[in-house]
């Protein structure tokens, strides 16, 4: 049996089906994002979602879903669902499927009377477009298949609304035709594999809404263009695929593009696989560059995601090589910054003060997986000069004082660390001074540039060398008489008379990483405190409920949203860091807990966008999933911990 698969009795269940979201991409920047039933929740919900470069920096909606009608003996029936003003669902195709399965791409079946009806839908990895394969299982009569494109051609952040711009008119290309309803945006190519009848009829289809921007607060509601229908008639056995892009396509090609296209994916037959799955969908090229997207559908390529994520989401995979072609690019925005040239790569925030310290720590997890000898050989110029370029004080917000502690300024106007919500403008915990994953890193990164320096030879290693053992040990007292307290746990930040007391998970940091500066027992009392506030089934609560400003449900609209993105919401991420420190205090009588502790993610791969991670979960029961649909730093925390589990289990053998 299929692994990812829902039955009828789940997806006729519009309480339930409604909203397990699906979420497939090429790679190259587009992406397909609906429910199981095929009903747009949100705005950034489309069939074909794709980069428009010369328009903007945001991914656009050209085809927002298509309406499958089978008609027999006059009768037709039509597949689709929409969601209308007043709580009405129009029509109800989501009672005809039998069931949803997902090995190498979604597939549903429908049942029509004895029509049996498959249906599929893949992406082309070369171009933007999409497929979608219908073959007819079973039919005791002559069959009809309908199918009713709705067009958007709008921004994921906007919306359309009948008007008299749009272009409505349409070109005659092989087994179909193409559109373009505004000036900038390229023609959408919708034909099929098998000659069908055109019918043109443009209409307005008005007041569609999207439930889950209404319950995030925002406007909900849109008008979609369909421009009319093809129609053709289909026989038992047989196959006919669909085919929206941005080029034409040869349609006697188009059957056999789609299944070449499914031939190289992956099966989803198991936990592990969904998330190397997942993995694999935050990849992009562009322009011979590669980038790991932070999350869907609205996320950026940003810098600190990126170098958090590339571990995980490569080598706990055995994918070094990937690994390496995601440095190449992200290599090239941080000399970029180093030597304050234009980034003229697509990797935002390079200016966060912590940025290059989780490079020098995602550096550091390639040399564990190859060899610190190849790390140095690939990356040891990199890593010296990101170094040396701090210790000079070059960095426009990370200082080092005289203690030998890393300081950065201003996080109460701006955000600086990864807990960057806002309100009206100001960060909502303003983080500044010596923040505590900072110094974490920095002791880290100090003690790895000493051992990679001290074992491979080259101009000047045994001088630097010396120089990070000297930091470092200066650090330690330091270290310890800011962050350490009475009870046993870190600060979360100290700027002069300012300590934040509150129990947070960045002091997870300071023992979770290779080096740190507390010993065994003060590295205990932090992780048994962490473990009896924060820990969740679904992740690493952000602020524990014993604190001030407890507020762990992500609900309602922005600005309350805003208020509890870190206060108390559970971080997936943050897991494979605790479950790291875990395993370093407690060795291999850690490793029955962790298994138990991955358990709550594999059955997240059933709910929320099914086969990955969203952005976070509630922090109390019955710790839903909020925020974004899949989230790079959750799934590669993940899958980093799988790795570590693997090791272990590996060696009690």
């Amino acid at each position: 049996m299929c692994y990812l698969r829902f039955d009828k009795a789940q997806m006729t269940n519009l309480q339930d089906s409604l909203f397990k979201e699906m979420l497939i991409t090429n790679r190259t920047g587009a992406y397909c994002s609906t429910t199981l039933v095929g009903c747009n929740i949100r705005k950034y919900d489309g069939l074909l979602v794709i980069p428009v470069p010369e328009l903007d920096d945001e991914n656009h909606v050209l085809l927002s879903s298509l309406d499958e009608t089978v008609i027999q003996h006059g009768a037709e029936f039509n597949l689709g669902i929409h969601k209308y003003q007043g709580d009405n669902y129009s029509p109800k195709g989501h009672k005809y499927i039998t069931s949803f399965e997902w090995e190498q791409v979604p597939t549903w079946t429908y049942r029509v009377g004895g029509v049996i009806l498959r249906k599929e839908i893949a992406f082309d990895t070369s171009i933007h477009r999409l497929y979608i394969r219908y073959t007819l299982l079973d039919a005791h009569s002559e069959t009809t298949l309908r199918l009713r494109p709705f067009l958007a051609f709008r921004s994921v952040r906007q919306w359309t609304h009948e008007n008299g711009v749009a272009d409505k008119s349409f070109k005659e290309v092989p087994n179909g035709i193409s559109m373009c309803l505004y000036k900038g945006y390229p023609d959408l190519f919708m034909q099929t594999s098998k000659a069908a009848e055109w019918n043109y009829h443009p209409d307005w289809y008005r007041g569609l809404e999207y439930p889950k921007e209404s319950e995030r607060g925002y406007y909900a509601s849109e008008d979609l263009l369909v421009p009319g229908y093809f129609e053709m008639p289909i026989k038992k056995g047989e196959t006919i695929v669909f085919s929206a892009g941005i080029a034409p396509i040869e349609p006697e090609n188009i059957n056999q593009m789609m299944q070449d296209e499914i031939d190289t994916l992956d099966h989803r037959d198991s936990f592990y696989h969904c998330l190397v799955n997942a993995a694999h969908q935050f990849r992009v090229s562009h322009n011979d560059e590669n980038y790991i997207l932070a999350g869907y559908p609205w996320f950026k390529p940003r810098a600190r995601d990126t170098f958090i994520s590339m571990p995980g989401l490569t080598l706990s995979i055995g994918e070094t090589e990937r690994f390496e072609l995601y440095m190449q690019t992200a290599e090239k925005a941080i000399r970029a910054f180093i030597t304050k040239q234009p980034i003229n790569v697509g990797i935002y925030e390079m200016e966060q003060p912590d940025t290059l310290l989780w490079a020098i720590w995602c550096l550091q997890q390639y040399g564990k997986h190859t060899s610190r000898k190849q790390c140095y050989q690939r990356y040891g110029a990199l890593i010296k000069d990101i170094m040396t370029y701090i210790w000079s004080g070059q960095h426009p917000n990370l200082f080092i004082h005289d203690n030998g502690l890393v300081y950065a300024n201003g996080g109460r106007d701006h955000a600086i660390t990864w807990m960057n919500s806002q309100s009206n403008g100001r960060p909502i915990i303003p983080r500044t001074g010596y923040i505590v994953e900072f110094n974490a890193l920095w002791y880290n990164a100090l003690r790895f540039l000493e051992q990679l320096l001290s074992e491979n030879e080259g101009e000047g290693n045994e001088a630097l060398a010396t120089r990070a053992q000297e930091e470092a040990e200066k650090m330690v007292p330091a270290f310890k008489d800011t962050f350490l307290n009475e009870h046993g746990y870190l600060l979360d930040f100290v700027d002069g008379q300012m300590m934040d007391w509150s129990v947070r998970p960045n002091q997870l940091m300071a023992i979770a990483l290779d080096f740190s500066p507390l010993d065994m027992k003060e590295r205990k009392g932090v992780l048994d405190i962490c473990t009896k506030e924060l820990v969740t089934p679904k992740g690493i609560r952000s602020l524990s409920p014993n604190s001030g400003g407890y507020n762990p449900m992500y609900v309602g609209p922005q600005t309350q949203r805003d208020l509890a993105y870190h206060q108390g919401t559970a971080w997936p991420w943050l897991t494979g860091f605790y479950l790291e420190a875990y395993l370093r205090v407690y060795k291999m009588s850690g490793v029955n807990y962790i298994e138990r502790k991955l358990i709550g993610f594999e059955e997240e791969l059933f709910y929320h966008c099914v086969g990955t991670i969203p952005e976070l979960f509630d922090g109390n029961p019955p710790f839903s999933g909020r925020g974004a649909i899949s989230f790079a730093m959750n799934v590669s925390g993940i899958l980093r911990a799988l790795r570590v589990l693997e090791k272990y289990n590996k060696a009690m053998e």
